[in-house]
């Protein structure tokens, strides 16, 4: 017994619940003197802010109400009857109702605006007109409040009142009954003449108490309203005697204050804005609070010496498997805190099974993607067979069929976030996708393409899930990936065999290779491609284009360059056929590039760079800015040629600006300042062709575009591009286009 009491752990065990014990009593202790103490003081202050915050919505009614009231009262027409007659002018009574009607549609407690004369039995209201006593006495029925006491209400001297809610029986206009509602009463004063007019508003109380949200105040409170005259005009279930109240608060100048009766606090509060007075009715002290104050502190003497005892026989009962655990550890023998030392061997457990656990789970992911890869690469000679996919990718096999989605994500141009990590975006898809991937998660292939296996029981499944694929990219780039574009391409379905993978995955790079330059779904599925043939591949454009960024032409470029992408993007050529066309517009920009002071090694990662974008982008807007940004760098080197007028920049520049002239190989020659033999042999070797042929080129594909794209007469295009008259225009456009100019024209426009 005596070691058993000098035992470090037990004590350390004890200790340990003394402690939680301590903290359970003294926060037992101070939620018992709150919970009785301060509770009452929370629910009045609660409750105070609730009833200050209804008696503003009150004001707030009453004041829309007696707005509408003065706002009807300014409507026009002072009486009903024409003039010099007693008959009624149903035009004025007409554009009154459609007035009353738009006036009380933005209140939704106001049930109805009544507005009659002393001399007429008609009624006008928001709904229509009827007769005043047919409307209290049969639609609005009241024992009291009929037609009767209304007029004779009304035509004595009285200010704007308010009627306390009375039940009243609602009719139709074929007086079938409806029901019962409890209405107020509203009526316009007559005190100060403001017009001819006799107005009532019935106000539903339902809803005005529902506005004023009554269901704020605690349970046993209650609130009463009162105007100046200290009549009720509304009350939420009180029933005690007001004036008792009164003779005790002393409301006079003041505008609140308070009375103390019975087990109630009564707080009085006078409006600023009409005077009304509200009481709140609110109880202030629980029953029986003797007795629940005794019953609490016998229950937290009992719980604190029950856990004091159940502690130590807790210590006692765990010493010896915590030494055990200490055993298990090695720090048995050790001294210290043995709490501390158990968390400590826990924790070291914890990371090394965790060591081992992401090592396994890497292992076997990579062996997956490993046999996975393998069996799509139709390059890869070493078999894959049933056997071995059933043993590292055995969910390939789960279902009969089988199809192979190839996802592309690229960042959108211009996005300044950094790029996610190809592993971060393989997760997102892993989730987004459906629960039938059957190989393994989606997999990273190279160049931002994933791949996922999907499994389905029927083959008819595969419609189904190529719509739901299109969704879940389209969510994804809204949320996830929002800075991203997404789409995907789609295999044919097949049984699910190991052959037929690498199938599956030539169907998904045929997809890749042979989508529209123009498709707008994100889903491309290589059953429905339409292969196109009609690729705009224009020699003389291209080589233009040569030619003007040899003469430093930037814009003319561009507009070369976007003129192109842009018909064949309206002919929808297929991706291929449009890399292809990137291509050569890229290295037709380059064709002079040796001319120019160029660092080879800095052309050499211009072309790689283009090449890359050519491969990684599925945009041909990103396309269209990589032959922009080749075009200017050319252009730019091609201006700091210009300098010397002895060279193929000025030369193509100079005859682009002034082939309409007569632009003779002497003026040329004079204008480069050398000899016109000398300038010949130059342009023949530098040009390849002699300087008159290169002049007519110019000036007839000037002329091709005016024949096109204008109606000028053949004399006038002739005379324009720089032919004396359109005899030589005609025989030289026809010895280098096999037809007359004329007949160009038509052919272009038919």
């Amino acid at each position: 017994m005596k070691q058993l009491f000098t035992n470090r752990g037990i004590f350390q065990v004890l200790l340990a619940f003394l402690l939680v014990i301590s903290i359970m009593s003294v926060s037992n202790y101070i939620v018992y003197r709150n919970s009785i103490s301060g509770i009452y003081d929370k629910m009045a202050q609660v409750n105070t802010l609730a009833v200050q915050n209804m008696i503003q919505t009150f004001d707030n009614n009453f004041r829309t109400i007696y707005n509408m009231i003065h706002t009807i009262h300014g409507m026009p027409f002072e009486n009903m009857e024409y003039e010099n007659s007693t008959q009624i002018d149903m035009s004025r009574v007409y554009s009154l109702q459609d007035q009353i009607s738009n006036l009380i549609n933005s209140t939704d407690y106001i049930e109805e605006a009544i507005v009659f004369y002393d001399d007429i039995d008609l009624a006008i209201t928001s709904r229509g007109t009827s007769s005043f006593s047919h409307l209290f006495n049969e639609k609005y029925k009241h024992n009291v409040y009929n037609a009767s006491y209304w007029r004779s209400y009304m035509k004595t001297r009285n200010s704007l009142r308010v009627f306390p809610s009375e039940m009243f029986t609602i009719s139709t206009s074929t007086n079938v009954q409806q029901g019962k509602r409890n209405l107020m009463i509203v009526t316009g004063g007559n005190k100060v003449k403001m017009s001819n007019k006799n107005i009532i508003l019935l106000i539903n109380e339902a809803d005005f108490m529902k506005d004023v949200q009554q269901n704020l105040l605690i349970p046993g409170s209650s609130l009463v309203v009162l105007d100046q005259d200290r009549r009720v005009i509304a009350d939420t279930g009180s029933d005690w005697n007001i004036q008792e109240l009164f003779d005790k608060a002393l409301l006079g100048a003041a505008k609140e204050a308070s009375v103390t009766k019975e087990n109630y606090e009564y707080h009085l509060f006078k409006s600023d804005y009409n005077g009304y007075i509200y009481i709140e009715k609110l109880p202030y002290q629980f029953q029986n609070i003797e007795s629940v104050t005794s019953a609490n502190r016998i229950i937290m003497i009992i719980s604190i010496l029950s856990a004091i005892m159940l502690s130590i026989l807790l210590s006692v009962y765990l010493n010896k498997p915590i030494k055990n655990i200490l055993k298990q550890f090695g720090t048995s023998n050790s001294r210290g805190n043995d709490f501390v030392k158990i968390h400590s061997g826990i924790i070291k457990m914890q990371h090394e099974v965790e060591q081992y656990r992401n090592q396994i789970a890497e292992v076997d992911e990579h062996i997956q993607r490993t046999i996975l890869l393998r069996s799509f690469d139709e390059y890869d000679q070493k078999v894959i067979d049933d056997g071995l996919m059933q043993l590292y990718v055995p969910g390939f096999f789960k279902l009969k069929h089988f199809l192979v989605i190839s996802i592309h994500v690229e960042k959108n141009p211009g996005s300044e976030e950094s790029q996610l990590a190809a592993d971060a975006i393989a997760q997102m898809l892993t989730q987004a996708l459906p629960a039938n991937k059957l190989a393994m998660d989606v997999v990273y292939e190279k160049d931002f393409r994933y791949l996922a296996v999907i499994g389905l029981d029927q083959p008819t499944d595969r419609e189904p899930f190529i719509k739901q694929l299109a969704r879940i990219l389209g969510q994804l780039e809204k949320n996830e990936l929002s800075n991203y574009t997404l789409w995907a391409s789609v295999s044919r379905n097949y049984l699910s065999e190991v052959d037929n993978c690498k199938k599956a995955f030539g169907d998904v790079k045929l997809d890749m290779q042979f989508r529209h330059v123009r498709e707008n779904a994100n889903v491309i599925d290589v059953e429905k491609i339409r292969y196109q043939w009609m690729v705009y591949n224009p020699f003389e454009q291209i080589e233009k284009l040569s030619n003007f960024l040899l003469n430093g032409k930037l814009k003319e470029s561009k507009d070369v360059i976007s003129e192109i992408i842009e018909e064949n993007r309206n002919r929808n050529i297929n991706y291929h056929q449009f890399i292809h066309l990137a291509k050569s517009m890229f290295y037709s920009m380059l064709k002079h590039v040796d001319s120019l002071p160029n660092d080879t090694q800095e052309l050499l990662q211009i072309e790689q760079k283009f090449l890359e974008s050519l491969t990684i982008t599925n945009n041909y807007v990103v396309i269209e800015q990589e032959l922009y940004k080749v075009a200017k760098l050319v252009a730019k080197q091609s201006k700091q040629e210009t300098a010397n007028k002895l060279n193929p920049s000025f030369i193509s520049q100079y005859i682009e600006l002034h082939y309409m002239e007569n632009l003779y190989l002497d003026d040329i020659a004079e204008v480069t300042e050398t000899s016109p033999k000398y300038f010949s042999s130059y342009f023949k070797r530098t040009f390849g062709v002699n300087y008159v042929e290169y002049l007519n080129k110019v000036r007839l594909s000037h002329a091709r575009e005016l024949l096109k794209d204008t109606n000028l007469t053949i004399a006038e295009i002739g005379e324009k591009t720089g032919y004396l008259n359109s005899s030589t225009f005609t025989t030289t456009f026809k010895k280098y286009f096999g037809i007359s100019p004329s007949e160009y024209r038509k052919q272009c426009n038919s």
